[in-house]
């Protein structure tokens, strides 16, 4: 029986949904995501299609919106946290509510960060990738 090196598998890319009713935040947002992370990115544009992907794919981060029409992302993050594939995985609120009053509730409510929008990119990336550090890529339901 020979011994042969094996060539290390290459890295998994890490999978990010990003949730918000305006598609130029959506687009902005994957833009930094994928050029600068090489992330893999899926984009959802309300609460009804964030909610049918959290509960059937699991990613490595969500980046959610908060002011959304429909029950809205406070409500998607719950759903999230109760009753989907990505009960555990970082949730990310991007939202234009700078209130601490509201970062304490999201939090309280299961988001890992915070980030007022616009973010700024630096800043937007480092978060990112603190929250995504160690996570080996999840196992979907749907795949």
């Amino acid at each position: 029986m020979s011994t042969r090196a094996q060539a290390p598998s290459k890295p998994t890319q890490h999978r990010v949904l990003i949730v918000d009713d305006e598609e130029s935040m959506r687009l902005f947002l994957a833009r930094i995501l994928a050029r600068s992370l090489k992330l893999e990115v899926t984009l959802a544009g309300t609460c009804e299609q964030a909610l049918r992907l959290a509960g059937n794919y699991a990613y490595d981060a969500i980046l959610l919106d908060l002011l959304m029409p429909g029950v809205g992302g406070f409500e998607v993050l719950k759903e999230i946290r109760l009753n989907s594939a990505n009960r555990v995985t970082p949730v990310i609120i991007v939202s234009v509510i700078a209130e601490q009053s509201m970062r304490e509730r999201c939090m309280a409510a299961g988001a890992n960060a915070y980030i007022v929008k616009p973010p700024e990119r630096n800043a937007l990336l480092a978060m990112v990738k603190a929250q995504i550090a160690g996570r080996t890529r999840p196992v979907s339901r749907g795949q």
